[in-house]
């Protein structure tokens, strides 16, 4: 045997030894299915695995994660969005294969696609003139998803052309027309330093998610109109004798928490070593002990103050105040355009969007206020189903203004042995003891302290 082919077998027994090993168990647990998942430290890892298990549409409930030497034992606790186990062999088979693969990647189907990324400034009716200038430029949208936070937009949009099907990279000429549109539509106009951007790219498999919040994030959505009464309490402690910060966060449950707060603690080169996650009612207690990638907890107050700003817009972005409504309708030229353009002419502004094509029928969802970010009257949405297709769009929710009236009440009835933070004039319930209580009793740590 040749010493390169010796190479390339040891290569592979290693990455075998270290690929991550899946147990999934429904037995432990009444009312969640319990993942936990071995496997050797690596940047991103606990990224992937929480990416895969919310691709899935799986809600987690809880979870223990503690990362000891170069090893991290996970333990998840989930259930579907109707809060059930997951009782399908085959989703479970699928679950275990995809999180032993070594490097997981989700695969979306965009090959022979082109990607628009855009940021800019919010407005009523923009993503109406973005669709209306792709529809006139001869592009299908194939799937989109747009996002609204503190005046800035992100969107990622996956066009193909619409007389051939194949992406644009052949036209240069018509490329430049339409990143230079799409710019002058994006172009602030409320003193607002920011710059614009707008991006080109093919295929791929970018995960929009991943990629919006990363967008925002460099955007610096997390700077303006900053309101300390309705957004999620966090709060930064440092830990000296054991070199980590704790960081403590409070808020409504929802499906992706965990995703959202890990993107950003990753984008932000923070890493987790242990964390615990819990629901008790409606209202989610995240904690997390982390280093920076060079070693050290947070070092200064504005370091502390931008983490707790950056997870609080993290958790906000996803976090819709509105209706939502669902259009699920035979695609055609221009539906998008037709459809966002009678949303705008009613006075409606749309705070998330998430477009989808698929075998010749379009099915989108729009989160839409009026223009003020307050609840659309009745009246307007009935307008707008009759102008657009009752049996076409649907109200399928109506999201509240504030969700604090909610996390307050669950607060109250926490046991009253809270610890006080320095987080926006907050009380957290402390964790730590639980955290680390927990993880030493499943044997995740060597130490209790």
């Amino acid at each position: 045997m040749e010493l390169s082919d010796c190479s390339n077998e040891y290569e592979k027994l290693v990455v075998r030894m270290n690929m991550p090993r899946v147990v999934i168990d429904n037995g432990v647990c009444p009312n969640s299915t319990v993942v936990k998942i071995d496997s050797a430290r690596s940047p991103g890892i606990l990224l992937e695995s929480v990416q895969l298990l919310t691709d899935m549409n799986l809600w987690i409930r809880k979870a223990y994660i503690s990362s000891d030497g170069k090893w991290n034992m996970d333990v998840f606790h989930v259930s579907d969005r109707n809060g059930n186990k997951i009782t399908d062999e085959n989703l479970i088979r699928y679950i275990e294969k995809s999180i032993e693969t070594s490097h997981y990647t989700k695969r979306e189907g965009y090959t022979g696609l082109t990607a628009l990324e855009l940021t800019g400034t919010d407005r009523v009716g923009l993503l109406s003139e973005v669709f209306a200038v792709l529809a006139d430029l001869s592009c299908d949208v194939v799937e989109a998803k747009a996002w609204t936070h503190n005046g800035r937009i992100a969107s990622m949009i996956y066009v193909k052309d619409r007389n051939s099907g194949t992406p644009l990279d052949g036209d240069s000429d018509r490329v430049q027309r339409i990143e230079g549109q799409l710019h002058n539509l994006l172009k602030a106009d409320d003193g607002y330093q920011n710059d614009t951007r707008t991006c080109v790219t093919y295929g791929g498999n970018t995960h929009m998610e991943r990629r919006l919040h990363q967008r925002m994030f460099m955007d610096r959505d997390y700077e303006k109109k900053f309101d300390s009464e309705t957004s999620p309490m966090v709060s930064v402690q440092n830990l000296p004798k054991r070199g980590y910060s704790v960081v403590n966060l409070q808020c409504k449950d929802r499906m992706k928490l965990l995703f959202d707060v890990v993107c950003t603690l990753t984008d932000m080169a923070y890493i987790v070593f242990h964390a615990a996650i819990r629901t008790v009612g409606e209202t989610a207690f995240l904690e997390f002990y982390v280093r920076h990638s060079d070693g050290n907890p947070v070092n200064s107050e504005p370091e502390r103050q931008r983490l707790i700003q950056c997870l609080q817009a993290a958790i906000e972005r996803r976090t819709v105040k509105g209706v939502r409504l669902e259009l699920c309708t035979a695609d055609r030229p221009g539906l998008l355009a037709e459809v966002t353009r009678i949303l705008r002419e009613n006075g409606s502004s749309i705070a998330r969007a998430e477009i989808s094509t698929k075998d010749g029928i379009a099915k989108n969802v729009f989160y839409v206020t009026d223009a003020n970010g307050n609840l659309i009257d009745p009246e307007i949405i009935k307008s707008i189903r009759e102008k657009i297709g009752i049996n076409d769009l649907s109200v399928k929710e109506q999201f509240p203004i504030s969700c604090r009236d909610e996390v307050e009440k669950e607060h109250q009835q926490e046991p009253q042995n809270h610890q006080g933070h320095n987080g926006g004039g907050t009380v957290l319930v402390s964790l730590g003891s639980l955290v680390m209580r927990n993880l030493y009793q499943l044997g995740l740590i060597k130490s209790y302290f």
